[in-house]
């Protein structure tokens, strides 16, 4: 049986293709990373953990998870070459488009770029997976004038990204809470740039270029930029007494809130349930109770003006105070991201090539037909 093709406007209709690593059900507020629910992860998991579920299709074992851990942490630390070109990055520069270069450039000195085994790709997503914290850390303090922090590979995860920009080592509550948002953030399905590193690897291309496609999928405003607009948001609004007017008067002009509403989600973004807790604790602890109070007023308000529509807080509502109270800056909220999707989109690129095909949509031509050539001096 044929089936002739139909216009989908962004693919929104159309299942590209079967994957175990997360399940989403928007209408009921569920996602899942291979059947276990996020907030069950965010409770009880770390992200190393949840990166072996995701690629693994179940959790490890206390060795398993050793070896795994071990593995990653054996290669926090760049080629000095690549810690040699971040000094030579504009210190004016986007950090999205510094770090999309920088893990493009790492392919140049890994001799298993090219490499497609399975095995090869396994250790290749480790190392950009690895990495990134030094990348998104050292272009920072380069363009803020600071010496890099060398990587420690006696440390977790979300504990030496901390370090790395920092200089110090995290509170229990501020690694907890960078731990958290790794995990909320590390797949989301057949999302835009997950779908933009499918198309790359599925003709067979590297996973170096895999990722950068979806870093630069990413950087757009219409995918991972909201929780940077959240906290300027925030910022403008300045004070709890002008929250009110400032949400209301958009509503009235009929402009979108930050942080709210989903492609997917009709129901309560099931990521933001345990953040918004979280966040709290954080904020109190870091002395910006004030950003959660208005985060929190603004919720109510929203609530009672559009709840019943299915517009609710999303994931980005409260990670932009997250972010900002573990001291990062708002143009590095998008790298935080990328660094945690990594995981997501290695995974899903590891997956798809188990059963490979080239992604090749068609599209639908509204072009005019038998046009005659027009000579250039009759035109």
């Amino acid at each position: 049986m044929t089936f002739a093709p139909s216009l989908d406007l962004g693919l929104v209709n159309t299942i590209a293709a079967e994957s175990k690593m997360s399940f989403i059900d928007g209408t009921k507020g569920v996602l899942e990373y291979v059947g276990i629910d996020i907030d069950s992860l965010a409770r009880n998991s770390t992200f190393e953990e949840t990166t072996y579920l995701l690629w693994n299709s179940r959790l490890p074992n206390q060795s398993e998870l050793d070896e795994f851990t071990r593995q990653i942490q054996a290669e926090y630390d760049p080629p000095n070459e690549i810690w040699d070109l971040i000094k030579r990055i504009p210190t004016d520069a986007v950090p999205m488009h510094a770090l999309r270069t920088l893990v493009s450039a790492l392919s140049l000195f890994d001799p298993e770029a090219d490499d497609p085994s399975p095995e090869a790709n396994h250790r290749k997503s480790i190392r950009i997976l690895a990495q990134c914290p030094a990348l998104i850390a050292g272009y920072d303090r380069h363009r803020k004038g600071k010496d890099f922090v060398e990587p420690d590979s006696s440390l977790g995860f979300a504990e030496n990204f901390v370090t790395l920009l920092t200089g110090d080592k995290p509170t229990e509550t501020m690694q907890k809470a960078m731990d958290v948002c790794l995990i909320l953030h590390a797949d989301h399905g057949f999302n835009a740039s997950t779908f933009a590193a499918l198309v790359t690897i599925s003709t067979l291309s590297d996973m170096y270029s895999a990722v950068t496609t979806a870093i630069g999928t990413l950087k757009g405003p219409l995918h991972g930029g909201a929780n940077e607009a959240v906290m300027h948001m925030l910022k403008e609004i300045g004070e709890m007494d002008k929250v009110e007017p400032f949400i209301k008067g958009k509503l009235e002009r009929k402009e979108k809130i930050m942080g709210f509403g989903h492609r997917v989600y009709k129901a309560i973004d099931p990521r933001a349930t345990y953040l918004k807790t979280f966040t709290k604790q954080l904020a109190e602890d870091t002395g910006n109770l004030d950003l959660y109070e208005m985060s929190n007023k603004i919720e109510t308000i929203m609530k009672a003006a559009v709840g019943a529509r299915g517009i609710h807080p999303n994931v980005d509502f409260y990670s932009a105070t997250t972010y900002y109270s573990l001291g990062l800056d708002i143009d590095l909220f998008t790298p935080l991201f990328v660094m945690s999707r990594i995981s997501g989109w290695a995974g899903h690129c590891m997956e798809y090539l188990q059963h490979n095909s080239l992604i090749r949509p068609r599209c639908d031509y509204v072009g005019p037909h038998e046009m005659p050539y027009v000579a250039m001096e009759e035109r």
